[in-house]
């Protein structure tokens, strides 16, 4: 049963980082299920990303954001403004590092900017699965000596290492206040948005570097119906089965483009298809039955209008 006393402690921390350390894959493992696509591929988060992780005595919000890097298009522009209002609406923030990396102009960039915050820092030097004990230590030392923040925790978040250390720090850094979401709710973001991100990180690990992040995905539809059972026989579990009918667009710059993502015969889109299908019936929990599209938006990133429509430039701040 979730306390709600004076002793309760309730925020919003902010997951700040340049692209590719593994904020994502952080965000997914702290809630214990998969809402951010996470891929090799940098600047895979596109936009602000709101979770929530109930505990016992806390209630911690998380907004992940776009990994900082120089902005190329209006898109870029976009995501950009999004990591900036995500610090701002933080209680506490959390700065990403890849521990195999030294610190280099860009991450001193970002410290500069956070020792000026007026918000808790924890740094997270993630991905330190493999790595030992000293050389663990050796890693906190190097950013230690460099800044003065609230916490320094070498983690893994694709192993799950240190995370319950990690939420330990955070909480004792939150305010005290009541939860501001039930305790059952994991994510603010729309099943329908959550199915076209999937969609777009299988997207993201079939296709050439390139082609990816040409590419937008927009869920149009999302019907459930009821299949019952034909000439008297029942389904498996004695019930009839619920079915989820999608139809997504995959919207790229180029005709080139497209011919990649549907490929030869139209196996790329088979694969993409399949491998989303699959992560999509464990949201779900139905069967799916999955059916793309490929349409063409010449330079749809520098476009506002197509971004606005594609959900990908709002107002919120």
């Amino acid at each position: 049963m979730t306390q709600t006393g004076d002793d309760f402690r309730t925020g919003v921390i902010a997951l700040i980082g340049r692209p590719n350390v593994g904020k994502s894959t952080l965000m997914n493992r702290l809630i214990g299920m998969k809402v951010a696509i996470t891929s090799v591929k940098p600047q895979t988060t596109r936009g602000r990303i709101r979770t929530v992780v109930t505990e016992e005595n806390a209630q911690m919000i998380f907004l992940d954001s776009p990994g900082i890097h120089e902005a190329k298009n209006r898109l870029g522009e976009r995501m950009m403004r999004v990591a900036a209002d995500v610090k701002k609406d933080a209680d506490v923030i959390l700065w990403l590092l890849d521990i195999k990396n030294r610190i280099g102009e860009e991450e001193r960039q970002i410290g500069d900017d956070l020792s000026h915050a007026r918000q808790p820092v924890i740094v997270v030097l993630n991905k330190a699965d493999g790595l030992s004990g000293e050389e663990m230590r050796e890693a906190v030392r190097r950013v230690t000596d460099c800044y003065s923040f609230d916490g320094c925790l070498a983690v893994s978040a694709l192993k799950g290492d240190q995370i319950n250390e990690l939420k330990r720090a955070i909480i004792e850094k939150l305010p005290f206040g009541p939860p501001l979401y039930d305790e059952d709710e994991l994510t603010d973001m729309p099943e329908r948005e959550i199915v076209a991100e999937i969609i777009r990180e299988k997207a993201l690990r079939f296709l050439d570097d390139e082609v990816p992040h040409g590419i937008a995905v927009v869920t149009e539809t999302m019907r459930w119906r009821t299949k019952k059972p034909e000439n008297g026989k029942q389904a498996a579990d004695g019930e009839a089965q619920e079915i989820c009918d999608i139809e997504a667009v995959l919207i790229c710059e180029r005709e080139s483009h497209k011919g990649i993502i549907i490929g030869k015969n139209g196996r790329m889109i088979r694969e993409i298809g399949r491998a989303a299908r699959a992560d999509i019936e464990k949201l779900l929990d139905c069967h799916v039955n999955l059916q793309m599209f490929v349409k063409v938006r010449k330079d749809w990133r520098d476009d506002v209008r197509q971004l606005k429509n594609f959900g990908l430039w709002t107002t919120e701040r």
